[in-house]
């Protein structure tokens, strides 16, 4: 039947998916990271350049994780909704990360948030993370996105008084500059504005699914803003502190305005597939 996805074909795409997230990057990623480095004339900010794109190289050839931290697993299903499912879709999609945690491997990063206990799977109460949104047709589009610390614990939100939208500027560059070389820049800076408390973080969150390249003016700004901070790659000095900032934006309370910044390290991965659809 058109539409129809068995739970064992979810199962090998999330696995699959994830060995192309940890082992490689975005052709838009790596083409930032090359720009970059030609733009940079401090040598050490070049150095560590080509550094990280040689990892990248070494990572893609070797079939091995980019970087030891191999994140919490954060999942966009995009689900047709035509399509049939006669399973239980999350725990397909556990399944998927329980067997790539042993094959590719995955550092076993799911633990417990008081007691640190470790499930040893990256599988756990609320994780991984999948966030869902129903779309039209009979195919299922999933998006995995690792996600590592480092950035994630640089990341911050605030919620502003409505008049207060000329101070988001700012914010977003206190807290860049608050990161300083902790998130392993050059980074990606996603901006949430609007929403509620929870909404702008999800924004802030799948804007980092962006092209890099593809930026509007408005984001082009904030960029030229965040590269002016002169953190460099590393946190060691130069240019490029940014390779882009992405927003999206959602209507809110009349009496609210909530802004999230959610950082995210050089190592932008992410990789999707799409399952069924009609013939």
């Amino acid at each position: 039947m058109s539409g129809t996805i068995d739970h064992d074909t979810i199962v090998s795409a999330v696995v699959d998916i994830l060995e192309k997230a940890q082992t490689t990057l975005p052709q838009d990623v790596i083409r930032s990271l090359e720009k970059a480095k030609e733009r940079e004339t401090a040598p050490v900010a070049k150095e560590q350049l080509e550094a990280i794109l040689r990892n990248i190289e070494i990572a893609g050839n070797r079939k091995v994780p980019i970087c030891q931290d191999t994140g919490i697993l954060i999942f966009f299903v995009e689900l047709g909704r035509k399509a049939v499912i006669d399973f239980n879709l999350e725990e397909a999609i556990h399944e998927g990360v329980r067997k790539a945690t042993r094959s590719i491997p995955l550092r076993p990063n799911a633990v417990d948030p008081l007691s640190r206990g470790n499930t040893g799977d990256n599988t756990g109460q609320g994780i991984p993370d999948i966030k869902y949104e129903l779309t039209e047709g009979s195919s299922i589009k999933i998006t995995v996105a690792p996600k590592g610390a480092g950035s994630e614990n640089m990341s911050a939100i605030r919620m502003f008084n409505p008049t207060e939208k000329d101070r988001i500027r700012n914010f977003v560059l206190e807290t860049v500059l608050n990161a300083g070389g902790k998130p392993c820049p050059p980074i990606i800076v996603g901006i949430g504005i609007g929403g509620s408390f929870d909404k702008a973080a999800r924004l802030a969150k799948a804007s980092l699914l962006e092209n890099t390249e593809d930026m509007t003016e408005e984001e082009r700004m904030f960029l030229a803003d965040i590269n002016s901070l002169g953190i460099g790659p590393m946190g060691l000095g130069g240019r490029t502190t940014a390779l882009a900032v992405h927003i999206k934006k959602s209507h809110c309370h009349t009496a609210s305005l909530p802004v999230a910044v959610n950082i995210q390290c050089w190592a932008n991965r992410h990789a999707s597939v799409i399952l069924g659809g009609d013939e």
